[in-house]
């Protein structure tokens, strides 16, 4: 391939689908306690709405219970109305000084949609990885039009991205099929 056509932006921004659809699914609640369940939750602190993990330190002493340790005392009702509001169904207990967050058995149907979700997820992750691939194909066939590649180059170039894709998107998919099985987990 020649030295021209340089596939590594495709391949950064195609693995930054990847890393993006991966977070997702860390968000997704399971039936063991994960700190980043709580990564998509804010906290109004200080005239600001901020995240959880940057008002408290999270941590998970047992497989089935989150704690929730604030750095300022004050925010305790704060964090616990947001837990409380979020959509995890969670039901946090304050202790006064830190909130502990039971992690529940979830049901079958709950199952289902999370699973519904994480599939949608990873739908659009693979949507990404694609429109990476059409972004490059365009500038591959660009460099091609104006003459600054041969058409043998192009062919290489585009069977290689296609590869990568292919690679990508096969992550993706290994990634939904251990989420599904994490949420199929009883």
């Amino acid at each position: 391939m020649s030295d021209v056509i340089d596939l590594s932006d495709a391949e950064r921004r195609m693995k930054g689908a990847l890393e993006a659809v991966r977070h997702q699914f860390a968000t997704i609640r399971t039936g063991r306690a994960n700190p980043a369940l709580l990564d998509r939750i804010e906290v109004e602190a200080y005239g600001t709405r901020m995240p959880i993990k940057s008002v408290a330190s999270i941590g998970a002493p047992e497989p089935r219970l989150l704690t929730i340790t604030p750095y300022d005392p004050n925010l305790l009702k704060t964090i616990e109305r947001a837990i409380r509001d979020s959509d995890l169904g969670l039901n946090p207990q304050n202790d006064g000084k830190i909130i502990r967050l039971p992690i529940p058995e979830l049901t079958e149907e709950r199952r289902r949609e999370l699973i519904r979700l994480v599939r949608h997820m990873a739908e659009e992750g693979r949507v990404s990885v694609r429109n990476v691939r059409r972004d490059e194909m365009h500038d591959i066939q660009r460099l091609r039009r104006e003459g600054e590649i041969s058409e043998d180059d192009e062919r290489r170039a585009e069977a290689e991205l296609q590869k990568l894709t292919d690679a990508y998107i096969k992550r993706i998919d290994e990634a939904l099929a251990e989420k599904e099985a994490e949420l199929m987990e009883v």
